[in-house]
C-alpha cells in the first residue's frame, strides 16, 4: 500500500456505493463553503479494482494497470457529481491505494481538515445503521468526521 498523503482541505471516500454518491456531494459542498481543495479516495483490491479497457476475460492485469482504471473511473465519477456545488477542476484530486478502506482513510486523515464518508458502503451487512469502515473512521481519524446518510 502507499500512503495517500492529503494537503489539507476535505477528504472523502468513495467506494461507488449510493452512500459514497451522498457523502461525495456532502463533501463538494463542504469544500466550496471552506474554499478547501476536496480529495476524493478509493481503496480498492484485487475484488474490488475497475478492470482496464483492454482487459481480457480471465486474465488478471498487472495492479498498476487496475489502479489506473480505478483511479480513472473514480475520477469521471467525482468530476460528474461535483459540478453542481461549483467547485473549481483544480481543487478536485483523486486518491487510489490498494489497502483496505478504514485504514486507507484513517491513514489519509492526518493531512485532511476533514474526513466525510457515507453511512454504509458495498459491504454485505445491509441491516447495519453504520458500517465499519464508517465506525473505524470515527473511531480512529486523526480530524473531525462527518458521517452523511
Amino acid at each position: 500500500m502507499r500512503h495517500v498523503v492529503v494537503d489539507g482541505g476535505v477528504l472523502v471516500g468513495d467506494d461507488g456505493s449510493e452512500g459514497a454518491r451522498a457523502a461525495l456531494r456532502y463533501a463538494a459542498e463542504e469544500a466550496v463553503r471552506r474554499r478547501a481543495p476536496l480529495h476524493v479516495l478509493r481503496a480498492w483490491s484485487l475484488a474490488t479494482g475497475e478492470d482496464p479497457p483492454d482487459a481480457e476475460r480471465g486474465y488478471v492485469p498487472p495492479l498498476e494497470d487496475v489502479e489506473a482504471a480505478t483511479r480513472e473511473v473514480v475520477r469521471r465519477r467525482a468530476a460528474g457529481l461535483v459540478e453542481g456545488p461549483g467547485l473549481p477542476v483544480d481543487d478536485l484530486r483523486v486518491h487510489v491505494a490498494h489497502a483496505a478502506p478504514a485504514r486507507a482513510l484513517v491513514e489519509a486523515s492526518s493531512g485532511a481538515d476533514v474526513l466525510v464518508v457515507g453511512t454504509r458502503g458495498r459491504g454485505g451487512f445491509a441491516r447495519l445503521l453504520l458500517g465499519s469502515t464508517a465506525d473505524q473512521c470515527v473511531r480512529h481519524a486523526a480530524c473531525p468526521v462527518v458521517v452523511v446518510r
